[in-house]
């Protein structure tokens, strides 16, 4: 029997689908979320049981998360001023360059110039640039277990090798750095980090950074630090870029507006170098990248005109708003996951949208690991949570609505108690 193919049963797409995410290791978020929707049993309960999807870390899916009226406003502006439906440079217009070099200049101990800042179509097509970046024969990239599949996607795509080294939940989800010694050699390219953690949620404190910054000088490679939840920390620690390190390793810095300002669909992201030293500003380099993004066509000019009065007038209150009902949701989850014996969440999350939660699949009978939870969770329950390419780990994301998240998670138990192993 070739692989994939199955005996006639009930659960056939369910198997299917489950050799499809299992031999697929670079398979995207949204590429597991439509196989999981496909397997949704629309006549559950007689088609009225909704889907809860704790898979997509949008937040505009949501009651809960706006984005800023002074935002719409911007934009409006921006739009309705008929300066801005042509092309704009392809590094991004100056101004929101200017803008973006100086908003992120707030948290570090150098200033940034526009020219440091380059604007990209959200932060999927910052991850894209810095890893083609990167390519050439031989090369490896140093990635994150769990991470977020898009670079593992996209070094393929360009013949880059990738090694994971892991994070540790023990600790906090932190960085193994002795791995990262371990797998780097003269032919590694880049260490990516995740600040805010996604999956995890975790959030790096000012001495970790420290010592990862170390580890990439002392290995010889850069770092890349994907900051696309930049600021949403709502635990002990705060958020420090990691470009603060700048002076003891080269920075990729990777962001957008898409989740801070509750934009995602905007595609508003920057690719940023934190050279205080200035490696990235040799001219072979500099030209490097001026030609790749020739290449590329950016978010619509008249949103990248939007981003000065974007940055200037949201308030901090609606900052504050938006980390307070982020701890609130992740409250939600962290106490009715409770009350589930099968998951267990090793590390309260304090930064992002998602979390991870580890599958004891010695208490449950009929569930052959964390892909089959998922696809026979969605198919009896309606629920749409992920695996993440980690044994017995789950991802979920608590960017919802506090009913749909209780009630989920209500779901979630009920399945697992269906399932439970019986003595």
């Amino acid at each position: 029997m070739e692989t994939g193919a199955v005996a006639m049963n009930n659960n056939n797409n369910i198997v299917n689908h489950h050799h499809e995410a299992r031999a697929t290791s670079t398979i995207t978020i949204k590429g597991m979320l439509s196989l999981l929707m496909e397997n949704i049993d629309e006549n559950l309960d007689g088609g009225t049981k909704k889907v809860i999807s704790l898979g997509m870390g949008d937040p505009t899916l949501t009651t809960l998360f706006h984005a800023p009226k002074v935002v719409e406003e911007a934009v409006a502006d921006s739009l309705h001023s008929h300066k801005f439906n042509g092309y704009a440079p392809t590094a991004g217009l100056l101004q929101a360059r200017i803008a973006i070099a100086e908003y992120l200049s707030r948290d570090l101990p150098y200033q940034l110039s526009s020219d440091d800042v380059f604007i990209t179509s959200g932060c999927t097509q910052a991850i894209d640039v810095s890893v083609a970046m990167l390519a050439r024969p031989g090369a490896n990239i140093l990635l994150p277990r769990p991470g977020f599949p898009i670079y593992e996607l996209s070094a393929a795509f360009r013949g880059i090798e990738v090694r994971h080294y892991d994070l540790l939940p023990e600790k906090g989800w932190e960085v193994d750095l002795d791995a990262v010694e371990a797998s780097a050699d003269q032919n590694t390219a880049a260490l990516v980090i995740i600040n805010p953690g996604n999956p995890c949620g975790n959030v790096y404190s000012y001495h970790h950074l420290e010592k990862i910054a170390e580890t990439a000088k002392r290995v010889g490679t850069i770092v890349i630090s994907d900051e696309v939840y930049g600021h949403l920390a709502f635990g002990a620690k705060p958020f420090v870029p990691m470009g603060v390190f700048g002076s003891v390793v080269p920075v990729l810095t990777l962001g957008s507006l898409s989740k801070r300002w509750i934009v995602p669909g905007w595609r508003l992201g920057w690719f940023v170098t934190n050279d205080p030293s200035g490696t990235f500003r040799e001219p072979k380099v500099v030209e490097r990248i001026k030609k790749y993004f020739d290449l590329l066509g950016g978010p619509a000019t008249f949103i990248q005109a939007a981003v000065p009065q974007i940055i200037a007038n949201t308030e901090e209150i609606f900052f504050n708003k938006t980390i307070d009902n982020l701890r609130h949701t992740a409250d939600i989850c962290c106490t009715e996951i409770k009350d589930i014996p099968c998951i267990f969440c090793p590390y309260r999350p304090e930064g992002s949208m998602a979390m991870m939660v580890k599958l004891n699949l010695s208490l449950l009978e009929d569930i052959s690991d964390d892909i089959d939870f998922c696809f026979k969770l969605a198919k009896e329950e309606s629920v749409i949570i992920l695996p993440v390419g980690l044994k017995d780990w789950l991802r979920i994301t608590f960017a919802a609505d506090p009913c749909a998240l209780g009630e989920g998670m209500r779901r979630m138990k009920s399945f697992c108690q269906r399932h439970v192993r019986k003595l």
